[in-house]
């Protein structure tokens, strides 16, 4: 059996700059060399660790949900309905509005479709225990999620076009004041 090359990076760095990349700059604004001159890892190791482009930009994604959006997990453990959603919208304002505005999340890139769809679906099911448990009643958990998701991904525009978090916050509350009344 023959013995390779040590590695000599930290994948986790990579994902690390990649996902600062891609939240800055887009999916499509990012290429490998880019990557590389960030990290100082050279393109081949990079190729042969993460394959392809695509494949950085889903670890990436992963490392984005669980440091910067991992708002959703914090909101999904609120208590009631209306907590998680104010957990969302006011996470949201938060994470977009930082040291890099907008969110990662919010484009075209491959499988971001998906993890959106994934994110209304993970919510919808919160909102249908809350129905299950009389918390909501009279509304359609999914598209509540989507209304839900449709602000926070509206807050991410606006960083990027310049809001402030002060106004984001401002926002996200007028948004939570449209909250269906049980």
């Amino acid at each position: 059996m023959a013995i390779g090359r040590p590695r000599e990076f930290d994948p986790g760095q990579v994902e690390d700059a990649a996902m600062k990349l891609f939240w800055a700059r887009g999916f499509d604004g990012v290429s490998i060399s880019d990557v590389s001159e960030a990290t100082g890892v050279n393109r081949r190791s990079i190729y042969a660790e993460f394959e392809s482009k695509e494949n950085l930009f889903a670890r990436a994604a992963q490392r984005y949900m669980a440091g910067p959006g991992d708002y959703l997990v914090d909101a999904l453990a609120q208590p009631t309905a209306r907590e998680v959603a104010e957990a969302m919208v006011r996470g949201a304002a938060q994470t977009v509005s930082g040291e890099i505005p907008g969110c990662l999340t919010v484009g075209r890139a491959p499988g971001l479709a998906e993890l959106r769809e994934a994110t209304v679906g993970r919510l919808a099911e919160r909102f249908d225990r809350a129905v299950a448990d009389g918390d909501l009643t009279n509304v359609d958990p999914m598209l509540l999620a989507r209304w839900v998701l449709v602000v926070c991904q509206g807050l991410a525009v606006q960083a990027r076009s310049g809001a402030t978090r002060e106004e984001l916050r401002a926002v996200a509350d007028l948004a939570l004041a449209g909250w269906p009344v049980s």
